[in-house]
């Protein structure tokens, strides 16, 4: 807010007000700062007659309105760049936590329990991570491998020439013949709906480990619980749920479909409530690169 008065704009705090209040302001609206607690679909940009941008803090638009933002000559701003680098050592954390069986041996540990040959874990080191979507989060996390001594490939199926010092661009069908450990760094939009399902994951040569920080519907609940089961899948790490609501800050365990209390009953799941990108320097680390986007569109010939 500060940036932005300073650029003489009249900013609103409306963080806490609801939907009706904030429509009673959108026809004077020039832009928007939001976060997911509201669908911005037809209806409210309509409402918005003088509107020149949406800013995003944060990096999903699934509940914006792209195309017709578009026809109404509306920007969109996102602030991927705010949370790379937590999104990147969050991954990190999670892999360590999987593999090493760290969430688990606490577990027990505080329950009286010293289990030291059933949570022996695994190395990074001489593995082959797969990267899917090789953008912000998928680069900020290639880059935190480098030291732990594994092979990183990447595929990212709307990119070319995307392969840099810290990961490999391959085609999906050698990632699926190659990795061991799977990161999900993807968007959710339609054709990524449950985009690892039970054929996706059948096509895996070997057993992997999948991390999953970018969105809840990418992956189908159903058939990964089922790949577990089977081995196919040796652990999964999802900052992320199938069943969180639309604003990601709600999920009730005791209410989720029978799938979701099959991965609470998995020894080799770590959850997590939504949070890989959301550290405190993430947040200031936002509103700096929202600002700086909204600077740079609208005031670089001032």
């Amino acid at each position: 807010m500060d940036r932005l008065m300073a650029l003489g704009y009249d900013c609103r705090e409306m963080l806490k007000a609801d939907l009706e209040e904030v429509k009673a302001i959108l026809p004077e609206a020039f832009g928007i700062v939001v976060r997911s607690r509201f669908r911005i679909d037809r209806a409210f940009l309509d409402t918005a007659q003088k509107l020149a941008f949406v800013a995003r803090s944060g990096v999903g638009t699934e509940h914006i309105a792209l195309e017709h933002a578009a026809l109404r000559g509306v920007q969109v701003f996102t602030s991927p760049e705010g949370s790379r680098d937590t999104v990147g050592e969050h991954t990190i954390g999670l892999l360590l936590m999987l593999m090493n069986n760290l969430a688990r041996a606490d577990r027990e540990v505080r329950q009286g329990e010293w289990i030291r040959g059933g949570n022996r874990g695994y190395e990074i080191k001489g593995k082959t991570v797969g990267i899917i979507g090789y953008g912000n989060m998928g680069q900020a996390f290639a880059r935190r491998l480098q030291g732990f001594g594994c092979t990183v490939v990447a595929y990212d199926k709307y990119k070319d020439d995307y392969g840099n010092e810290f990961a490999q661009a391959v085609s999906l069908a050698e990632l699926q013949e190659r990795a061991d450990i799977v990161s999900l760094h993807i968007p959710y939009e339609h054709d990524n709906h449950h985009l690892v399902n039970r054929e996706y994951i059948d096509g895996f040569k070997k057993p992997f480990w999948l991390v999953n920080t970018a969105r809840g519907l990418v992956v189908n609940t159903v058939d990964l619980v089922e790949a577990l089961g089977k081995g196919k899948v040796r652990g999964a790490a999802l900052d992320v749920i199938e069943y969180e609501d639309q604003s990601f800050v709600h999920l009730d365990p005791k209410k989720m479909p029978h799938p979701f209390q099959r991965l609470l009953d998995n020894p080799n799941v770590v959850l997590n409530p939504h949070i890989a990108g959301w550290s405190y320097e993430a947040e200031d680390g936002h509103a700096r690169t929202l600002a700086d986007k909204i600077e740079a569109h609208f005031h670089s010939s001032k």
